[in-house]
């Protein structure tokens, strides 16, 4: 059951649509019946701020996807991310370099990737 503590209105989703594994986070949160909105960067863009934002709250390697084949087919020079700066400029001009989803709870924390255990506690269990 829902914490009904956690103003699930102010959840925000980030990814992209056709992701499997945006497509388990989505069932989840849907089988939990916790409400979110969903903002498709590649349809979308992520701007700067967001970006900088979440390298603060979690530092910028966890947001960094680079097992996926966008990080393999990027010049050797491009995969050279020696500071914050160099990571936010490369996610805006390539946001499927994001890992999916980006979940924002509403109240300070930031999910990186799916996994239905921590979801659970960040999202049904009371803080």
């Amino acid at each position: 059951m829902p914490n009904t503590s956690l103003d699930t209105t102010m959840i925000r989703i980030y990814g992209i649509r056709n992701c499997d594994t945006m497509k388990k986070a989505f069932t989840w949160l849907d089988s939990q019946a916790i409400a979110y909105a969903f903002h498709d960067y590649k349809r979308e863009g992520i701007d700067e701020t967001t970006l900088a934002d979440w390298i603060a709250r979690v530092g910028r390697t966890p947001l960094v996807n680079t097992r996926g084949t966008t990080w393999r087919k990027l010049p050797e020079a491009d995969r050279r991310i020696d500071t914050d700066a160099d990571a936010i400029a490369l996610m805006a001009a390539n946001p499927s370099l994001i890992k999916r989803p980006v979940l924002d709870t509403g109240d300070g924390r930031l999910l990186v990737g799916f996994d239905a255990d921590t979801y659970a506690t960040a999202l049904t269990e009371p803080r």
